[in-house]
């Protein structure tokens, strides 16, 4: 028997409202108690302390994304180091003019009120141990980071930054400082007529990939990828058979080179 069924009865039937995927998984991580998030991501971060880039995104394809995760190749570090973290996201949108005509020391006010009132950071106030900040800048040309704020969010527990546009700037001292930093490109301009702060603890979107908080960020000489915090468990647990079978097949090529073990093969 073939049952058929107009669109407009259809349309007629009662229907939940449908609450969006996007808000699903940002209101499942944002409603977790403080203390089970912070278990989590302790856990989540242990887990994935030692895999690479490559590791994770093979985990990620065994799981069927294979097109999702991996942010654009064009997002490069500043120098080659590996970081893990969990993601913490703010937005910034161009600054909607006019530019100033202020000049000078009149200048200099109006720049205090446009950090005080225009380009803030009120991410920075929330960050803890583990954090990985994921900046949507919109594309903009302009370093809201620099040497001086990165390292206050480093001694609050950043982990390390992922940008789209550039979002950085003295980057000679921030490489000599260590701080981990992944962006398109590097730029020379401050913030002031150029970018103002959207908001926080949101999806965000850098190089084609969707971040939300909570989200799992691996970075280092391959680029970033980003594992969707509904699936770290099983990533996770893929990625590190993929990490041992790459060991132990790599450490006996060690041997038959008579080379001495690292910690690559240990």
């Amino acid at each position: 028997m073939v049952v058929t069924t107009s669109f407009s009865a259809f349309a007629q039937q009662p229907r939940q409202p449908v609450v969006p995927l996007t808000e699903q998984l940002l209101k499942a991580y944002m409603d977790l108690p403080d203390a089970q998030r912070k278990a989590e991501n302790k856990r989540f971060l242990e887990m994935y302390a030692d895999l690479r880039v490559a590791d994770v995104r093979d985990g990620m394809d065994w799981f069927g994304y294979h097109h999702y995760g991996s942010i654009d190749p064009a997002v490069r570090p500043l120098y080659r180091t590996h970081v893990v973290g969990i993601a913490r996201t703010a937005r910034y949108l161009p600054y909607v003019g006019p530019a100033p005509l202020e000049r000078g020391d009149e200048y200099t006010r109006w720049q205090g009120m446009y950090y005080n009132r225009i380009a803030t950071y009120p991410w920075m106030n929330d960050i803890e141990d583990g954090d990985f900040i994921a900046l949507d800048m919109s594309g903009v040309n302009v370093g809201l980071l620099g040497s001086e704020n990165t390292l206050r969010g480093l001694l609050a527990g950043a982990r390390g930054y992922v940008i789209n546009g550039s979002g950085i700037r003295d980057t000679d001292e921030t490489i000599n400082q260590k701080i981990p930093v992944w962006s398109h490109f590097i730029s020379q301009a401050m913030d002031q007529a150029r970018i103002q702060f959207d908001s926080k603890d949101v999806p965000v979107a850098i190089g084609g990939v969707t971040i939300f908080p909570g989200d799992i960020i691996v970075a280092d000489g391959d680029g970033v990828i980003v594992v969707p915090r509904i699936v770290a468990e099983q990533v996770g647990i893929q990625a590190k058979k993929m990490i041992s079978e790459d060991k132990a097949t790599r450490r006996a090529l060690y041997e038959k080179l008579g080379w001495e073990l690292d910690n690559t093969v240990q």
